[in-house]
């Protein structure tokens, strides 16, 4: 898993875990058999932090599984997504899908060079739902904030090009 971060700290591997569980539950629950390949799929959308797209997921776990699919990777990621356990976000700059299992309040920033998306944690965002649900008469079901720009790192790495 050469392109993710993965968590170390204790608190951070029991949300993984329980977030694997919850993965792997409804993978089951939509009649998918729990292979191998799936499992190591929801084992890395559990235990990274950044925004995978399937692409990248199926060329880190293809080394230690051989007979993994693009499309084991689409269709498992499609079944988590329809059931609003990992959002599918678009529009990083690489007309690229990216995926996210942190379903808390937030804001993701979509760097428009290299193409990463980070997460900056916003409570309140969690309390615009009720105001725009009670403005506009919509039932929620969820949201996506997503701001563009230029990471500090592609700016740094611009600035020193360019002296």
């Amino acid at each position: 898993m050469a392109s993710t971060n993965v968590s170390t700290s204790t608190a951070q591997n029991s949300s993984a875990a329980q977030r694997e569980a919850r993965f792997l539950d409804a993978l089951q629950a939509a009649g998918l058999r729990l292979t191998a390949q799936r499992r190591a799929i929801c084992h890395y959308l559990a235990n990274t932090d950044s925004h995978p797209t399937a692409q990248q997921i199926y060329e880190d776990l293809k080394p230690q599984f051989p007979s993994l699919s693009l499309a084991t990777v689409y269709n498992t990621l499609d079944v988590l997504v329809r059931l609003g356990l990992v959002y599918a976000l678009g529009g990083a700059g690489d007309r690229a899908v990216h995926y996210e299992t942190n379903t808390d309040p937030h804001i993701n920033l979509a760097c428009l060079v290299c193409h990463r998306v980070v997460d900056l944690p916003m409570p309140e965002v969690g309390a615009w739902e009720s105001r725009v649900a009670e403005a506009s008469g919509f039932k929620i079901f969820g949201a996506r904030l997503v701001y563009y720009g230029i990471c500090p790192e592609c700016q740094r790495r611009s600035q020193d090009v360019s002296h």
